[in-house]
């Protein structure tokens, strides 16, 4: 079965491997696994293989992983804290721009099998396929090792780099808009995307954002988050304009 689902495709080789260990602090016994989760699925019409696969179902596992990671450590680390704002805290933590930058940080990105493409489209600011590729080096590092070591570089090599490049004090503007929408009795505002251009390692994503039948503002992104959060920020701009929110300062 793990044969089957993670073939070894040799692209990394073994002093490749010992770097990556380096990398992450972790002791692979399994490289098959990163070579999948370190594959972006623009790499598979550059090697035409049937036994490469891409990182996006290590992408999932590693998404619900961190997620329970990083409430667990909210959890203890913050014992007065309502669930309300833990959830808020988790959202502002777990997002592509605050993976990204992990990513970044512990170099994962020279470690990365693009296609030429995608490999400008990273150069050029689209951090997503890295963001995504840390996801999947967690699946990979919990399939490998555990959980107590996935835990471990979780909270010992990731979470000190979102919290000490303040992440968590990013403005949601989702969470406002829904706080401004209610607090007025309206329901909580939707989410439509209305375009989608670019290829599927460069996508670009234009989101309105709808209150009681009305579009009340709309955001672009390089992913439908990002969009959703412009969107939600033109929101609440239309509501300050009409007096009934202020929008938050950023400062």
């Amino acid at each position: 079965m793990f044969q089957e689902l993670f073939p070894p495709v040799g692209v990394l080789s073994t002093e490749r491997v010992a770097e990556l260990e380096k990398l992450i602090g972790v002791d692979i016994q399994m490289p098959s696994l990163y070579e999948q989760a370190l594959t972006h699925r623009s790499y598979l019409q550059v090697v035409n293989s049937p036994d490469h696969r891409s990182n996006e179902r290590l992408e999932f596992l590693g998404d619900a992983i961190l997620g329970m990671v990083t409430a667990e450590y909210l959890f203890y680390n913050n014992r007065e804290v309502l669930e309300g704002e833990l959830t808020k805290m988790r959202s502002w933590i777990v997002n592509k721009k605050s993976l990204a930058i992990c990513a970044r940080a512990i170099k994962l990105d020279d470690f990365l099998f693009l296609s030429y493409s995608a490999s400008q489209s990273l150069q050029r600011g689209n951090d997503s396929m890295l963001a995504d590729a840390l996801e999947a080096i967690i699946a990979a590092i919990y399939l490998d090792r555990g959980f107590e070591d996935v835990r471990r570089f979780i909270v010992e090599k990731l979470l000190p780099i979102m919290v000490g490049e303040s992440l968590v004090h990013d403005t949601n503007y989702k969470s406002l808009l829904l706080e401004a929408v209610q607090a007025k009795g309206q329901p909580a505002p939707r989410y439509a995307v209305v375009r989608e251009e670019g290829p599927d390692h460069e996508k670009h994503f234009t989101v309105e954002v709808i209150v009681d039948d009305k579009v009340i503002g709309a955001g672009s992104g390089r992913n439908k988050k990002d969009a959703e959060q412009a969107a939600a920020e033109a929101g609440l701009e239309y509501l300050a304009l009409r007096g009934q929110s202020r929008k938050p300062s950023t400062s």
